[in-house]
């Protein structure tokens, strides 16, 4: 049932009880020269005057009575504004504050609650969800959105700084000794790459160019020297070449090698540096923005992002999905998680009712400023029939007792009129 038809037999009622009242005035009206009709005339009129009064100002919260330009009427369509603002201040700055999201949030165990959840659920519900969210994301790759990947990619590559990123990366490497398997590796792969006779070549072009650099650079005495040493079969491009194998092969064999150690150093020293704004720091951030501007990093970058749209898409399109099985895979370890780790539990409870009171803080002005724009948008006339649809009932009953009240109040002051022309 709905409030406006309540509304208007409250309003019925609220009448019928006035006209009642006005009614049993008239008919007292002949009997007032006795005691009883005077009193009943007294307790009559009284009640018209409350419940004329109490008419009036019911009506003149959300109109002017009979229509007349009366002052301080129509309250709640000449304030709605007001009241908007007043009713967002209320809630975003009185009622959700920190205090009462706290306590009231405490009293729940959210986590227990989504342990109870994951009781319910079974691996079949789990891979049937993923399978179905999959399909749907299959569906909501349109091909342009690679192109929309690349663009976003690059976009956050030359806004983040690079230098803070790789000291994370390297951080992370190190405590996983990553570092010293990518230093071993990347030692070992050189130094099968130098059995390579078109590698070794190029080792070799290489030192002879070292060389003549170093004797043009060098004095007449000098120039000779090297120029005898190398007639003689002293400086052997492929025994060089032969001995930086050997020290490579070091490198990736023994883990107290000198090189490897001082290798490991600087792998250890680079997230201060690259965290400290220094040289390094700079030349990488310079080194980022050019490689940014080039097309062929661009293209690379779009590339890049086509083609794990292209795997992404097709995989998941699949019945076997790669995709859906690793999702699958990681949900159920959670669930089972959540379920048997009492610890863990507690602590999402606490993160989560955490990240609630911060939202609430960080979000409080917004809420108000929400709510008062959701008043705001009613206008004058749908926050009349708000109020009235949920309130109504009780102003209506406003009436009803003031004329009831009145007409007691009346007749109390009759009686006591009664009683002093008797003393």
């Amino acid at each position: 049932m709905s409030a406006r038809p309540v509304t208007g037999r409250r309003r019925r009622l609220a009448g019928i009880v006035l006209l009642v009242a006005a009614s049993l005035a008239v008919l007292a009206f002949p009997f007032r020269q006795t005691w009883w009709g005077g009193w009943v005339l007294a307790i009559a009129e009284a009640g018209v005057v409350g419940g004329l009064a109490d008419w009036f100002a019911v009506t003149a919260l959300f109109r002017r009575p009979l229509g007349l330009p009366i002052p301080h009427t129509a309250l709640i369509p000449a304030n709605w504004e007001l009241m908007a603002a007043r009713v967002g201040s209320m809630v975003g700055g009185r009622v959700l504050t920190t205090e009462y999201v706290t306590r009231e949030i405490a009293r729940v165990d959210v986590a227990e609650l989504l342990a109870r959840g994951a009781e319910l659920l079974t691996p079949g519900d789990l891979d049937a969800g993923v399978r179905a969210v999959a399909r749907w994301a299959a569906g909501q790759l349109p091909t342009e959105s690679a192109a929309e990947l690349a663009h976003w990619i690059r976009q956050r590559l030359a806004r983040e700084p690079i230098a803070p990123i790789l000291a994370d990366v390297l951080d992370v490497a190190r405590r996983h000794e990553w570092d010293e398997r990518f230093i071993e590796a990347a030692a070992l792969a050189l130094a099968t790459s130098l059995e390579r006779p078109g590698v070794r070549e190029a080792v070799s072009d290489l030192v002879d160019g070292v060389v003549g650099r170093y004797r043009r650079s060098m004095g007449v005495y000098s120039n000779l020297l090297i120029g005898l040493a190398n007639a003689l079969g002293l400086i052997d491009r492929d025994r060089l070449a032969a001995a930086l194998q050997r020290a490579l092969t070091g490198v990736a064999e023994n883990p107290d090698d000198p090189l490897r150690r001082r290798l490991s150093d600087l792998i250890a020293e680079l997230p201060e540096r690259l965290r400290s704004g220094d040289a390094l720091a700079k030349r990488v951030e310079t080194a980022k923005s050019e490689l940014l501007q080039r097309p062929a990093v661009a293209q690379l970058v779009e590339d890049a992002a086509r083609g794990l749209h292209r795997a992404l898409a097709e995989d998941l399109a699949r019945p076997d999905s790669e995709v859906v099985r690793w999702v699958g895979r990681r949900i159920e370890e959670a669930r089972l998680a959540l379920v048997s780790d009492g610890s863990l539990r507690r602590e999402l409870d606490r993160w989560l009712k955490g990240q609630a009171v911060r939202l609430v803080e960080g979000y409080q002005d917004r809420i108000a400023v929400f709510i008062e724009r959701g008043v705001h948008a009613l206008g004058p006339a749908g926050a009349v029939r708000l109020i009235e649809e949920h309130a109504g009932d009780d102003l209506q009953f406003i009436r009803v007792n003031g004329t009831v009240v009145g007409g007691l109040a009346g007749g109390a002051i009759y009686a006591i009129h009664l009683l002093l022309r008797l003393v």
